[in-house]
């Protein structure tokens, strides 16, 4: 199965669309204005030390000095006696200092960011930590046998003489030795250039920055089945051949510049497909469809026969029906990055071998994704409870926002409710005041309902308040919005 992945570069934003059998598998966006700085790494200066607070001002070239407290301060630590408290901030660091940090937190409002001096360094499997020697497994494998099997995988991958020390992330769990060799070797050119950088360079200057998305392609994304890599900006193409030539060698065959005259997009049809996934219904070939809801707790995804009558009897229908479901549902988790709690329901099936085949063949299709995932089997009622993990915000998130209209409800109260609304706002103001005339301000279709459908109740209201009603079109307001104005 032959990959292709397509990068969109412009100023403002990076699109990666990676197309399997001529489909659009996944989509990622970064985009440059949110793109935060937790992961940088700066040569900083000491500003000014605040023994009261335990805190110094430290200047990485941004418009409000970074923020450094001693319980950040790695040198500060005794790891001999580890529960010693650390040495006053006054006696570590003095004002003009020159030291390399990193950004752990982003800035925030009125707040400059919060700086580390301990360094970690992402890779695909592994986090670097150059300042420590010690090998940690991440908590999330659970299994104390695999646990010890990838400390000791990682222990004989590297030399006697290392002075740096790893997290193996859960990503490693199935990875081969020459995966996690290459990673090392990855983290460690990034170690050695950021140490150049901090000889050379200025203070406030910056030495490392956490990957873009189309370098993090080329570190995460490729693998043995990718068949070409498509960049349509030739300065970024030049860009990532210079970083594939250091980093990932082995990709350089596969990079190329589009110098197409239609759009990269376009032509594979992904401007199509990311209105498609932001939307609630998915067809399927064969006449079926899924309803995808997105909510805060949780996504579920219902399964509809649709028009579909081409099996032989209906549990066939049923049977063929799920089956597609189960590949067009792994392939929208991928697309539109749905995470947490997953439900999914299935048209029911009453014989225990479709049910089975459906299972498995959602499983065997969710194998090819890379984010971590967990399948149950069908409930008593038929349903069946997956996770996917979260790794970053949904393709909805990105793109949308709530509408003004329903505030995110997904629905607006319709003219009619809106009249009888205001026809007990109307009764409740005519109890409390005594104005010479009503006027109500609301949209035109609930105006048209009122001079319409509802004019006959409108009319005995008037009567029996003793006061003028009138109305009034307000071009701005959305259909549930109105005002009871007293004249």
């Amino acid at each position: 199965m032959n990959e292709d992945i397509l990068i969109n570069i412009t100023p403002q934003e990076t699109r990666v669309a990676l197309i399997l059998h001529g489909s659009v598998q996944e989509l990622h966006i970064e985009r440059t204005l949110t793109r935060g700085l937790a992961g940088n790494v700066y040569l900083g200066k000491v500003v000014r030390v605040l023994p009261g607070m335990q805190s110094a001002f430290i200047d990485i070239g941004l418009e409000r000095a970074a923020f450094l407290h001693v319980a950040d301060i790695w040198e500060a630590r005794s790891h001999d006696s580890p529960n010693l408290p650390p040495a006053p901030i006054e006696k570590i660091l003095f004002d003009g200092q020159v030291l390399t940090v990193q950004v752990i937190k982003d800035p925030i409002g009125t707040k400059g960011a919060r700086l580390s001096t301990q360094i970690s360094i992402a890779g695909r499997m592994l986090v670097y930590l150059p300042q420590d020697c010690h090998i940690g497994i991440s908590q999330k494998i659970e299994n104390e046998a695999e646990r010890e099997l990838l400390r000791s995988r990682m222990q004989s991958l590297l030399p006697a003489d290392e002075k740096g020390g790893f997290i193996v992330r859960t990503m490693a769990e199935d990875a081969s030795d020459a995966d996690l060799a290459s990673d090392v070797d990855y983290l460690r050119k990034t170690w050695n250039a950021i140490n150049q950088g901090a000889r050379t360079r200025p203070a406030t200057s910056l030495l490392h920055q956490d990957l873009s998305l189309a370098q993090r392609v080329l570190r995460d994304f490729v693998h043995d089945e990718t068949a070409s890599i498509q960049v349509d900006s030739r300065e970024n193409f030049i860009q990532l051949r210079e970083f594939a030539t250091i980093y990932t060698p082995n990709e350089l065959s596969r990079l190329q510049h589009y110098t197409g005259e239609r759009p990269l997009f376009d032509l594979y049809g992904v401007e199509e497909e990311i209105l498609r996934a932001l939307g609630r219904r998915v067809d399927l070939k064969s006449g079926g469809y899924l309803i995808v809801d997105q909510t805060e707790a949780m996504t579920t995804i219902d399964v509809n026969t649709g028009g579909f009558v081409g099996g032989r009897n209906f549990a066939d229908t049923i049977y063929k029906t799920n089956l597609e479901a189960a590949q067009a549902i792994a392939r929208q988790l991928r697309l539109r990055n749905l995470g947490g709690i997953i439900i999914l329901d299935f048209i029911d099936m009453d014989n225990l071998e479709h049910r089975s085949a459906v299972l498995a063949e959602l499983k065997k299709t969710l194998s090819r994704d890379r984010t971590k995932v967990s399948v149950s089997n069908f409930s008593a009622l038929g349903l069946v409870e997956m996770t996917r993990k979260r790794t970053r915000e949904s393709l909805a998130h990105i793109l949308c926002e709530p509408c003004p209209a329903c505030v995110g409800k997904g629905q607006v109260k319709t003219p009619r409710t809106i009249c009888y609304e205001i026809l007990r706002e109307l009764l409740r103001e005519a109890k409390q005041f005594n104005p010479r005339e009503f006027r109500i301000l609301a949209s035109q279709e609930v105006v048209d309902m009122f001079l319409e459908n509802e004019a006959q109740h409108l009319a005995l209201l008037g009567d029996f308040i003793g006061k003028k009603i009138s109305l009034q079109v307000e071009t701005t307001y959305q259909q549930e919005q109105y005002d009871v104005i007293l004249m």
